[in-house]
């Protein structure tokens, strides 16, 4: 009975059937979490384009399939692009999807000023005044289907062809940090640039989970991994920052353990937002090596915003069109301990031990980083536009 409630809050959310089931993720791992809730809001409307790595394994482990479908035989697409091409690869089913959408508004348009009557141009015209709202195109779908089929017009025949783009999809590239603060930066950038309606979603392990715990630029000053095996000596990449520098893109850091509501938010308002977004999500991971394991992911993401480790914010250009601040900082002020954070992770934990000599100035240059950022941030928030 999901129809009979609106999922704009957590509790209601959760009553829309997950259409995704059995992946083949480490237990715990939060990039799970975020696309099962995204299939929950935007079920048969949503379109993934995946790069290759964790999202790409437990996405698809061979040979099957964890999305699933609705009880109409409806539910995700996703396709897994050759390797860290996924940012353009979704733009461009975007692109193709754009246009035969396009198409089918013209066909409308011009039967209807040809003087079309009836149920049927009833129907046109409401699609027409509901193109951009995709759960609204997705209920009409089905009473337009109807009429299209039983119609001689040669509209109708026409745009019965295309009917599968009466429903606005909803796109987007899914991939770890590895391929958006790195590998695949050039064309996350140029997708964004684009201005085009195509959704970004991050999953932000810190490394490069998949190929075994390289450093990436998402990783931050003192972390321990492969290619900085003494600890990184340089501070992590402000990739968010970096997209709100045009001023047209929706930007979103969320954290779903430690704000549920912030990230349903976050994730609505990206997919409603006429334009590209960006949504950087913290996933806590098996390569954190987190002190009593997996099992407290949640929690672990609760104490990186309240250590002011992991910072929680929204970035909407719209809110600029009514005379307000586009930034919107949803973090407090940190009040638990940094170090006692960083204390619970291997990652870190295994600096102090095998490089002492080293390890307070590089733990104090990140604590440090994390302060600055924050700051950054909170002159963003009080800033009149």
């Amino acid at each position: 009975r999901s129809d009979l409630v609106a999922a704009n809050n957590i509790k209601n959310s959760q009553f829309k059937k997950p259409l995704l089931e059995f992946s083949g993720s480490c237990a715990g791992c939060m990039e799970t979490t975020y696309a099962r809730l995204l299939t929950q809001l935007f079920g048969s409307r949503l379109v993934i384009g995946n790069a290759t790595g964790c999202s790409s394994i437990w996405g698809a482990p061979a040979p099957v399939i964890p999305y699933t479908t609705d009880k109409n035989g409806r539910g995700p697409a996703w396709a897994n692009s050759l390797f860290e091409d996924n940012a353009e690869y979704a733009f461009g089913m975007a692109l193709g999807a754009g246009k035969q959408r396009e198409k089918i508004a013209e066909l409308m348009r011009q039967a209807l000023a040809d003087g079309l009557t009836g149920d049927l141009a009833a129907a046109y015209q409401k699609w027409l005044d509901n193109y951009s709202d995709g759960e609204k195109t997705l209920k009409i779908y089905q009473e337009i289907r109807e009429l299209l089929e039983n119609s001689q017009h040669p509209s109708a025949m026409e745009i019965c062809q295309r009917r599968e783009h009466l429903v606005k999809q909803s796109f987007w590239a899914f991939g770890g940090d590895g391929w958006a603060y790195d590998i695949g930066y050039g064309g996350l950038d140029h997708v964004l640039a684009s201005g085009e309606d195509v959704n970004i979603f991050v999953f932000d392990t810190e490394v490069y989970s998949n190929t075994g715990g390289q450093s990436s630029k998402a990783t931050p000053t003192a972390a321990i991994a492969k290619f900085a095996a003494s600890g990184k000596r340089t501070r992590k990449k402000d990739l968010g920052m970096m997209a709100m520098s045009y001023g047209y893109v929706y930007v979103a850091q969320i954290a779903i353990g430690a704000d549920m509501n912030q990230t349903l938010k976050a994730i609505r308002e990206a997919e409603s937002y006429n334009g590209p977004s960006l949504i950087i999500a913290y996933s806590t991971c098996i390569n954190h090596g987190i002190k009593g394991g997996m099992s407290g992911s949640v929690e672990r993401m609760k104490k990186a915003v309240e250590a002011g480790y992991w910072h929680l914010y929204r970035y909407n250009p719209d809110l600029k069109k009514e005379g307000k601040n586009p930034f919107i900082l949803d973090s407090k002020e940190p009040t638990a301990s940094f170090r006692d954070f960083l204390k619970e992770e291997v990652r870190y934990t295994s600096l102090a031990i095998g490089y002492p000599q080293i390890a307070e100035e590089l733990f104090k240059k990140t604590e440090e980083d994390a302060r600055e950022r924050y700051e950054s941030y909170l002159r963003l928030s009080k800033c009149n536009i």
